[in-house]
């Protein structure tokens, strides 16, 4: 499955040799450029332990080698907005 925006992935070394130190990777997107099949651009936040960004990267990876630890949640349904009222405006005198 590919990643979505929002999703937490773990990214270790069967993702990439570069992940000799696995890390938490919550997706901003995945990147359109060409790679080889099963490959993927990401971009996206590095997490620390506690779950808090602490460097924006873009990470190359096998698709087969990501773990999701958590999924992004469900888009919200669109709500339609009710009419508002006009704002009632009254000259300003300048100077």
């Amino acid at each position: 499955m590919l990643p979505r925006s929002g999703d937490v992935l773990h990214v270790t070394r069967a993702a990439s040799v570069q992940f000799l130190r696995p890390i938490m990777f919550r997706v901003i997107r995945v990147l359109d450029l060409p790679t080889y099949d099963g490959w993927l651009w990401l971009d996206g936040y590095e997490l620390n332990a506690a779950g808090d960004a602490v460097n924006r990267r873009s990470i190359f990876v096998q698709q087969e080698g990501l773990r999701h630890l958590q999924a992004a949640p469900a888009p919200r349904p669109h709500t339609v907005r009710t009419a508002r009222r006009p704002v009632a405006r009254t000259p300003v005198r300048v100077g």
